[in-house]
C-alpha cells in the first residue's frame, strides 16, 4: 500500500506541475501579444514562489527570474537544476543593503536596484575580489515617494558620473518603480522621464545604456510603450 500511495502522490504532484506550467504559458503568450510591438524582454519575478514555479516558467519558455531576499533566492537557485542555472539569467530587484552585496554578485548576474554611489563602491569592491564584472541597473525614484529608494532625476547626473569610473561594474540601464494605483497618465508621464533620463545620460556620458527596467504586473503594456526593455512580472504571470 505504501508503494501504491506514493505513486499516487508522485503523479498528483507531476499533474500540478503541468498544470502551472500551462497556465504560465498562457499567461506569457497573452502578455506577448499585449506588447508585441514594442518586444522587451519579460523577467518573471519568481519572490513569492519556489523552485517548481522557476522550473515551470522555464519550461514555458521563460530565461529571466528576478528575486528580492538574497538568503531566500540563494537557496532556491541552488535547488534548481544545473540546465537551468546555466541557461538563465537571474536578476536582484530588492532593496540592496551593503552587507548583503558579497552573496548576491555571487548569484545573481544583474542587479537592478543600485540606488546609492556607496553600495556601486561596494559591489565594485567585492565584484574585484572575484574577478567578475558586475552588471548593474541605477535606479531612478522619480515620483519621489519616501518609502521607495532611489536616485532623485536632479543627482542622478551627479551620482552617475562617480559610479560609471568604478572598476568591476557595468551600468547597463536605469530603473525604475512606479507608484502603485497610479493613473495611466501619471504613469505615462513617469515611465517617459526614465527614457528622456536614459538618453540624456547616454549623451552627456558618451555611454551605451541598453536597458530600462520599469513595469509591473499592473501596469507593464504602459511602460512598454515608453520604452520599457524589461519589464518585471509576477503575478499576471503565475496566477
Amino acid at each position: 500500500m505504501p508503494c501504491v500511495w506514493a505513486k499516487h502522490v508522485q503523479k498528483k504532484i507531476l499533474v500540478e506541475v503541468k498544470i502551472v506550467q500551462d497556465t504560465i504559458k498562457e499567461n506569457l503568450l497573452r502578455i506577448q501579444e499585449e506588447i508585441a510591438p514594442y518586444r522587451p524582454n519579460i523577467i518573471a519575478v519568481t519572490k513569492y514562489f519556489d523552485e517548481n514555479a522557476i522550473i515551470s516558467a522555464y519550461n514555458a519558455g521563460l530565461r529571466d527570474f528576478a528575486e528580492s531576499r538574497v538568503i531566500e533566492a540563494s537557496q532556491k537557485i541552488d535547488n534548481l537544476p544545473q540546465e537551468i542555472k546555466e541557461n538563465s539569467k537571474f536578476h536582484f530587484i530588492g532593496h540592496l543593503q551593503t552587507n548583503k552585496v558579497k552573496k548576491v554578485i555571487e548569484v545573481f548576474d544583474y542587479i537592478h536596484s543600485v540606488d546609492s554611489v556607496k553600495l556601486a563602491e561596494k559591489i565594485s569592491e567585492e565584484a574585484s575580489k572575484i574577478g567578475k564584472v558586475q552588471k548593474i541597473l541605477i535606479q531612478i525614484n522619480n515620483a519621489n515617494e519616501e518609502q521607495k529608494f532611489g536616485f532623485s532625476p536632479e543627482e542622478v547626473f551627479e551620482n552617475f558620473k562617480k559610479i560609471i569610473n568604478l572598476k568591476n561594474l557595468e551600468i547597463v540601464g536605469v530603473m525604475n518603480m512606479a507608484p502603485f494605483g497610479a493613473e495611466e497618465e501619471e504613469l505615462e508621464r513617469l515611465f517617459s522621464e526614465i527614457s528622456n533620463i536614459k538618453k540624456e545620460l547616454e549623451k552627456r556620458f558618451d555611454c551605451d545604456i541598453k536597458e530600462i527596467s520599469m513595469g509591473m504586473s499592473q501596469d507593464y503594456k504602459i511602460a512598454a510603450q515608453c520604452g520599457a526593455t524589461m519589464l518585471r512580472i509576477g503575478r499576471k504571470l503565475f496566477k
